[in-house]
């Protein structure tokens, strides 16, 4: 009957994006960048990803970002903000070493919510450059598993908070599709090694992103990031080695703009050796090989004491590992007693026969 009396051709349909939301995290290590520093200053770097968020921003309004700073003591959010963290400031981008904000000036061809991201980044770069000692810059690494944490957390808020808003009564909002979930990925920035004390607990934030089907993604600038290989081959992330950090806006979007989606109908960048080594549990070493606890799966590079694993108190069972083996005498020759003529016995060991001569 809608048919008939028009009806339907009054009636509102809406289609809305399924949004896509994009975790950035930035290794901020300030020992990396200073052997950076001639080649792509860290300035430049973040001037290069917030073209890339506003990229990401612009492909569509339901789109959302979140920026994180893994340092060398601790993950720190940079968008979004504590309210009242950053101020309306224009930011200047073109300078090498400098995170000041310029004074004020006219923005109108600047798209607000551009804008208040780069206030944000710049406002929380300042504070974390501020706040860095002495005794931060003799670290190598950075604190990559708190910086997964933080980002998956606010996956995880995000998508409760969508999926609340879709249950909102059907009268009140028009008639629309099915909404399909949040779709989610994370970016790592990595310019430093990988720790091997934080083996465990960033393994436990990959399997936790691997099952909630949310791919991680790496642009390794610098280091060897051999956790980092991992999470992206066990979440069906993308994995590159910079050849060339100076060309990291080519990197991020050419390589990283689309999402898992749009990934499908696309070849993307493969990374041909993936390496598989692990962290012990008893030192945080990098092994090749070593004993695994058949019920925890903890790995040891040597045999625990009593062969008991350190983590669960399983009695690891060896086998026949580090037995002697039997040491088996070898047979005496028995000698050969022979009679000679005058009633004397010659014992012979040998053979009868003369050492030969060279012809």
């Amino acid at each position: 009957m809608n048919a008939v009396d028009a009806s339907d051709h009054y009636e509102v349909s809406s289609h809305e994006a399924t949004p896509s939301l994009l975790s950035i995290v930035i290794d901020t290590n300030p020992r990396a960048w200073a052997a950076l520093n001639d080649i792509l200053p860290l300035s430049k770097a973040i001037a290069n990803i917030l073209v890339f968020v506003n990229a990401h921003l612009a492909f569509s309004n339901a789109n959302q970002v979140a920026i994180i700073a893994s340092h060398s003591n601790r993950a720190v959010w940079l968008y979004p903000s504590k309210p009242g963290a950053a101020n309306s400031e224009d930011v200047a981008m073109t300078g090498v070493d400098s995170f000041a904000p310029t004074p004020n000036q006219s923005s109108a061809n600047k798209f607000p919510q551009f804008a208040q991201i780069e206030a944000a980044v710049m406002a929380g770069m300042r504070q974390l450059v501020d706040a860095t000692t002495e005794a931060d810059l003799a670290c190598t690494t950075t604190q990559l598993s708190g910086a997964l944490t933080l980002a998956l957390t606010h996956i995880n808020k995000t998508s409760l908070s969508l999926n609340e808003t879709n249950k909102a009564p059907d009268a009140a909002r028009p008639t629309s599709s099915a909404l399909s979930r949040l779709r989610a990925r994370i970016f790592i920035l990595s310019v430093s090694d990988s720790e091997p004390v934080q083996y465990i607990s960033t393994m436990n934030a990959v399997f936790a992103a691997a099952h909630s089907q949310i791919p991680i993604d790496t642009l390794a600038l610098s280091g060897d990031a051999t956790f980092l290989q991992q999470a992206s081959y066990i979440t069906d992330g993308t994995f590159m080695q910079a050849a060339s950090p100076r060309g990291l806006l080519s990197y991020l979007m050419f390589a990283y703009s689309a999402d898992a989606e749009a990934r499908s109908s696309l070849i993307p960048p493969t990374h041909h050796t993936v390496d598989f080594r692990a962290a012990c549990f008893c030192h945080g070493r990098v092994v090749d090989t070593g004993f695994v606890c058949s019920i925890c799966l903890s790995i040891f590079c040597d045999v625990p004491e009593n062969s008991e694993c350190l983590t669960c108190g399983t009695k690891l069972s060896l086998g026949s590992y580090g037995a002697k083996p039997a040491v088996i005498p070898r047979r005496k020759k028995k000698k050969k007693k022979t009679v000679l003529a005058n009633g004397h016995i010659r014992e012979e060991t040998g053979s009868a026969a003369g050492t030969p001569r060279p012809g």
